[in-house]
């Protein structure tokens, strides 16, 4: 009898590790998915940035007077402060994501882990 209990404990054991396996694969796939959104967000911030300085750049080179080169400065300083407040605001947005998807898989699927393993 002691053998069969030790064979069945052992298969119930390799099952919830199997559980636990294929939840934190999920849980990988999760974050993977949410930073490579982050990512994505970062990367388009950063093209942005850098037409903003080739832009400032072409019209400091086509600049004639200090009234022209001031009004690019103007221009670009302008650009520049919607830029950080877009970028504020894709931050927030990106912490939310991450902040999300944690307490989802957290309180999803880690706590019911912890239900069944307490139940072995």
């Amino acid at each position: 009898m002691s053998a069969y209990r030790d064979k069945f404990a052992s298969k119930t054991a390799q099952r919830k590790i199997a559980e636990t396996e294929k939840t934190a694969f999920r849980f990988q796939n999760e974050f993977a998915k949410t930073f490579e959104e982050m990512s994505q967000a970062v990367i388009l911030r950063v093209r942005a940035e850098t037409e903003l300085g080739v832009k400032l750049t072409e019209r400091l080179g086509a600049a004639r007077s200090l009234p022209d080169v001031a009004s690019a400065y103007h221009e670009w300083l302008s650009d520049e402060m919607k830029a950080r407040s877009e970028d504020a605001r894709q931050f927030m947005i990106n912490s939310q994501m991450f902040i999300t998807a944690s307490t989802r898989l957290f309180s999803n699927e880690w706590s019911g882990i912890g239900i069944r393993q307490n139940r072995l």
